[in-house]
């Protein structure tokens, strides 16, 4: 079995946070989610290689990332692209890739900005028992969040009708970016896209898939997380810290209130501030402020001023009068 982590999206409703870090790398508490899934993968010894699929813009910073972790199965494919409107699609992506490398073996497929409460192991069991083409679900209870996705409707396990975005969910029960499918199905990438199918959304390939054959539902209680918005990564923080604080052991914190859901990372330094809800990247300095719901990146200033829902670049300096 092989698997594909998908990572080459731009992220750019995080940016600046994200303009020169893929969105994968981005800390959820002592980890970075991307981990989460490599550490899955390296654990099943079913999957014998993970390729991990990500743009020309960002393939350094990936090489170099996989070059100092300690997992020996990822592999870089690189698609060929470096802005957002070149984008082959999600589906596009994956049809190349598996032509690139030559698979043919069965496929996992998991987005790498997925924050996920299970074990990837479970999820290639099931796969495994149905020998079907298989996709991930999750209730997410509301009925407006759930136009944002994939909705399945099952008839026990198995698929039995789709709504990709629909402007009036039948149901809250989404289809997340995490799919198996059997090697035999493969070559129906191509096929799909040949007769002119949605290259982006997956939904559409598993809606093609389930016209013509079973598709199976592997569903899930506990937690999901689809990092996109400062938003959700906030709530990943939120999830991963048990909504408590991480302060590294060489930060600095002095004469601040640190409210829930805070992490203050290595060289970092807080001195007569109040932050809640908030992640400070390495060597940052926040100096008699008040930061609410925000992303701060490395090496960043911040002296005399309140942010609210602020995403601070690194290296930036705001001061007295120039809060958000």
């Amino acid at each position: 079995m092989k698997a594909v982590v998908l990572a080459g999206g731009y992220a750019t409703r995080l940016w600046p946070i994200t303009e020169t870090r893929p969105k994968m790398f981005l800390p959820v508490g002592e980890n970075t989610v991307i981990d989460e899934i490599f550490e899955d993968l390296e654990a099943d010894d079913r999957v014998d290689e993970v390729f991990v699929s990500t743009n020309e813009r960002f393939a350094d910073a990936f090489a170099d990332y996989l070059a100092d972790s300690p997992f020996e199965k990822p592999t870089l494919s690189v698609e060929e692209t470096v802005a957002e409107d070149e984008k082959f699609g999600v589906v596009g992506a994956l049809a190349q890739l598996v032509e690139r490398e030559g698979v043919d073996d069965d496929l996992i497929v998991v987005a790498g900005d997925n924050m996920i409460s299970f074990d990837l192991g479970d999820f290639a069991d099931f796969f495994e028992s149905k020998g079907t083409p298989t996709l991930a679900a999750y209730d997410v209870e509301d009925r407006e969040r759930a136009k944002s996705y994939g909705l399945v409707e099952l008839d026990g396990d198995e698929v039995v009708n789709f709504q990709e975005k629909p402007d009036d969910p039948k149901s809250t029960l989404v289809s997340i970016a995490c799919y198996a499918f059997p090697a035999e199905t493969l070559p129906d990438l191509s096929t799909y896209l040949e007769d002119g199918n949605n290259p982006d959304e997956p939904g559409w390939f598993l809606q093609w898939l389930q016209e013509r054959g079973a598709v199976h539902a592997y569903t899930f209680d506990g937690a999901w997380f689809d990092i996109g918005t400062a938003d959700s990564y906030l709530d990943a923080v939120e999830y991963a810290l048990e909504g408590g604080t991480l302060v590294a052991d060489d930060a600095t914190v002095e004469n601040s209130d640190l409210g829930d859901v805070v992490h203050v990372m290595s060289g970092a330094t807080v001195t007569d501030s109040t932050l809640e809800r908030t992640v400070v990247f390495p060597d940052a300095t926040i100096t008699d402020s008040k930061i609410e719901n925000s992303v701060i990146d490395e090496g960043v200033t911040l002296e005399n001023v309140e942010l609210t829902g602020a995403l601070i670049g690194s290296y930036t300096s705001i001061t007295e009068g120039d809060g958000f």
